[in-house]
Formats: structure tokens, C-alpha cells, sequence
């Protein structure tokens, strides 16, 4: 079932959350040990998070460098099959510009739609490692609303090739929106304009980034309806569990911490303190926010289940 339609069809508000694919070489199970502690609570869908390759350098006879292209994770379409066949729960796969040319992505969605996945997130997806900001793939999307607009192509049986008179594909198209603006737009004014003109462009729901301050949650979803976005703005939460979080996440992604987490925060001396710390904080947002009447929560898992499950635990 559609993301959209999972929304507006259910009484109560929506649990889901997103893992990432396993490490080249590991085996499925690792993904089916992350799934497994949070099935009792009946997600509505699980989010597969894709990873784009790297690039290394390699010394070759007489002093050369050969520039190597490695994948670290294996992409998304084998694995939301895998998960669909095992837990019969809707999978989405998120779909990124870089990596891809746009018969490659046209590929992609077909292949997903043969496997009757009809759920996807689009996202433009962030910069090789060694670049120091994003560059498109050559014949590919630079942005986000370019590949929603071939998605909303797709639906209407619209393809690369003219030639082509296929059958329209029935994608629920979902994207991204940034409570605290996108670290890379120069002011929030621009991010909703960015973020207007992909649901503008055909994009049915929004997730957001973390946030740890649901009154910037609060406020950005009063600035998208101001602007005419209408359409559902899903929360993303991630609870801190790691004393090194507490300056990677606002570094990693252009988040701010409460005063009042970080002074509880730094009173800890090991990673099980900031944990309790951290999902407590989490159980108290997905709380209030369930509260103002949000249509769903989606926790960033990050591969590691359990402390979502004990927040899932006290809130669902």
C-alpha cells in the first residue's frame, strides 16, 4: 500500500522507521536482526536508505594511480524484496540523483515496479566523500525535483524514450524537508520555496531530518502550510546513544541540541548514561508531538534497533 494512502486511511498515527543496507560481504540476517525487535509494534512501512560509491586510489606499475570505484553497500531494490517476502510490510526505497544517469534511475523504477514496490523517496543525496559539494552524474539529475518530476512522468506513462507507449507506474513519491533548513539553501525562506516546488512537481509526502527541538518542528510545518504545503509532514527522530554524538550530530547533520539536552548530556561519563539520556528525550518528544496530532513518527535507526524499540515501547 501507498505511503499516502496508509496516512489517510488509518485512525491513529503512523510508526515506521528506516534501517540501512548491510556492509558488502554480510549476510541479509543482519538486516532481519535490526527488523526484528520492532515488529510487535506494526510498522506501517521501513525506509532502505541507499549509499553511494566511493572512490580510492591504487598504485599500478610505474608509480600510476588507477581511480578505483567500490561500493560499500549493496543497493536497495534486492533488499525492500527481501524484506516485503519475510514481513509482508510495505518497503521504501530511497532513490538519489548522484550515481545515476536518468536511464539508469528510469531502469531502477522499473525494476521496483515489477516487484509491486510502489513506494519511493526521493532525494538528490549528498557529495562523494572527495568532492567538496555535489556533482551531478553525467546525463543524470542534479536535484531532487528533477527526479520527482521523472517519477511523476512515470505515473503518466511518460519515458525517456518517446517511442516508448508503456504502462503508467503507480509510485507513491515522497521527499525530504529540513525543520532547520538545509545546510546547503541560504536561508529558510529558500529551503520552502525548494521544498514547495517539489510538491508542486508531484511529491504526495514529506519526511523530515532529525530534529531534537519540537518547536522547530512546530514552526516549520506552520511556515509550509503559510507557503501552501499541504500535504503530510512525517517528524524523523533519531535518539543520542553515544558520547561522541553529541558533537557528531549537529556536525554530521546541521542540527542544534536543546540547552537543556546538552547540560544532561555533558554530566555523562559513558555511552549506557547518554543512552537512558537520549531516549528519554526521545520518548518525551514523540510524546508531544503525538499529541499536537502528528500523522506518524519515523525513527532513524541507523542499523541498531534497541533503543528505538525501548522509545516505540513507551509511546505506541
Amino acid at each position: 500500500m501507498k505511503v499516502i494512502e496508509r496516512i489517510k486511511n488509518s485512525s491513529k498515527p503512523l510508526f515506521s522507521f528506516e534501517i540501512i543496507p548491510p556492509l558488502k560481504g554480510n549476510r541479509i540476517d543482519s538486516i532481519y536482526e535490526s527488523i526484528d525487535p520492532l515488529i510487535e509494534f506494526e510498522p506501517s512501512f521501513i525506509n532502505v536508505t541507499y549509499h553511494r560509491e566511493e572512490f580510492t586510489y591504487k598504485q599500478r606499475e610505474k608509480g600510476y594511480l588507477e581511480k578505483i570505484s567500490m561500493r560499500k553497500r549493496p543497493g536497495t531494490v534486492a533488499i525492500c524484496a527481501a524484506i516485503y517476502n519475510k514481513y509482508k510490510i510495505d518497503t521504501v526505497p530511497h532513490l538519489i540523483c548522484g550515481g545515476f544517469n536518468k536511464e539508469e534511475t528510469e531502469n531502477a523504477l522499473i525494476d521496483l515496479q515489477f516487484l509491486g514496490i510502489n513506494n519511493v523517496l526521493a532525494l538528490r543525496g549528498d557529495p562523494i566523500k572527495t568532492e567538496p559539494h555535489f556533482v551531478p552524474t553525467p546525463g543524470g539529475h542534479a536535484y531532487a525535483i528533477e527526479l520527482v518530476r521523472q517519477l511523476k512522468n512515470m505515473n503518466q506513462g511518460i519515458y525517456l524514450d518517446e517511442d516508448i507507449k508503456g504502462n503508467p507506474t503507480d509510485f507513491c513519491i515522497g521527499v525530504a524537508g529540513y525543520p532547520e533548513k538545509h545546510f546547503e539553501a541560504p536561508n529558510m525562506a529558500m529551503d520552502l520555496k525548494y521544498l514547495k516546488d517539489k510538491i508542486d512537481a508531484g511529491a504526495e509526502y514529506i519526511v523530515t531530518q532529525l530534529f531534537f527541538d519540537n518547536n522547530k518542528y512546530f514552526s516549520f510545518v506552520d511556515k509550509c502550510r503559510e507557503l501552501g504545503i499541504n500535504v503530510p509532514i512525517i517528524p524523523g527522530i533519531k535518539p543520542i546513544t553515544q558520547l561522541r554524538h553529541i558533537t557528531f550530530m549537529p556536525k554530521f547533520f546541521h542540527v542544534e541540541l536543546p540547552e537543556t539536552l546538552t547540560h544532561e548530556l555533558l554530566k555523562c561519563k559513558t555511552d549506557a548514561e547518554v543512552s537512558h539520556v537520549g531516549i528519554a528525550w526521545s520518548i518525551q518528544q514523540s510524546k508531544e508531538l503525538l499529541s499536537k496530532g502528528v500523522p506518524g513518527i519515523h525513527y532513524f535507526t541507523m542499523g541498531k534497533s534497541l533503543a528505538t524499540r525501548e522509545i516505540v515501547k513507551n509511546v505506541f
